[in-house]
């Protein structure tokens, strides 16, 4: 019954995995669409379509998909969506901003209002929180890219405005307006990277202890899982030992 037991665990893990892979492709693939909308379907005359198969082929999105996202981008009879920003405390007043793409405001704002309600958060004007965040753009390499002193040089000829390098990989931060360049310049450098997309980076970040920090997760977990929100952005910060715990 163990042995029985375990594959069933194993199972049910693969399961989510699947789903949580299913769901990202799908949200990848909504941007794709929306970016070849606003602009030219061709991804080189348009940079954030350019952008959004950048970060679709670093997630391993098909190629298949990617070229039905933006063909959908043509059809009559495609959705329509909107991109809205909403901005709300988390436990322990910690800044979140969602952002999500629908094609029904009013459905979209109900959810994830009740989803801050229940985590113990609230919803609250935008504006509200953004100002402790800054717009930027990164771009990640995985470590195996170079040493930090190498990445670094390349990042700054590239136009970046700095680079955080740790044992998991680097990751380059350049003006919101720049992130299209710096990205080529990168590339050109250090090949294709892992991500390349527009961020909120935190000014000002929340410590959180054991009780916080597992309210947080669940708030942005049920925020993740709805599936007019692209992205979700908190200014929380975890020690090791409570990652641990976690």
């Amino acid at each position: 019954m163990a042995g029985h037991s375990k594959w069933a665990n194993i199972q049910h893990r693969k399961g989510r995995q699947d789903a949580v892979r299913s769901k990202l492709f799908s949200k990848l693939a909504k941007e794709i669409t929306v970016a070849a909308k606003m602009g030219d379907p061709d991804p080189e005359k348009n940079p954030r379509l350019r952008l959004a198969v950048k970060e679709a082929k670093g997630k391993s999105v098909p190629k298949d998909v990617i070229d039905r996202a933006i063909n959908k981008a043509s059809a009559q009879d495609g959705e329509n969506y909107e991109e809205i920003r909403y901005e709300g405390y988390g436990p322990a007043g910690v800044a979140v901003i969602v952002e999500a793409m629908t094609d029904n405001k009013n459905r979209t704002a109900s959810t994830v209002r009740s989803t801050f309600t229940k985590s113990g958060g609230n919803l609250a004007e935008t504006g509200a929180v953004s100002f402790m965040f800054e717009r930027k753009g990164l771009v990640a390499y995985p470590a195996a890219v170079g040493d930090a002193d190498t990445v670094f040089e390349a990042a700054i000829e590239a136009g970046a405005e700095d680079v955080e390098s740790t044992e998991e990989g680097h990751e380059i931060y350049c003006e919101f307006t720049d992130l299209n360049e710096v990205s080529n310049a990168l590339e050109e450098k250090l090949g294709e990277s892992e991500s390349s997309k527009l961020i909120w980076k935190p000014t000002t970040t929340t410590e959180l202890d054991l009780e916080g920090a597992e309210k947080l997760m669940r708030l942005i977990s049920a925020l993740e899982d709805d599936d007019d929100v692209q992205n979700v952005t908190a200014n929380f910060e975890i020690s090791d030992e409570i990652m641990e715990q976690l």
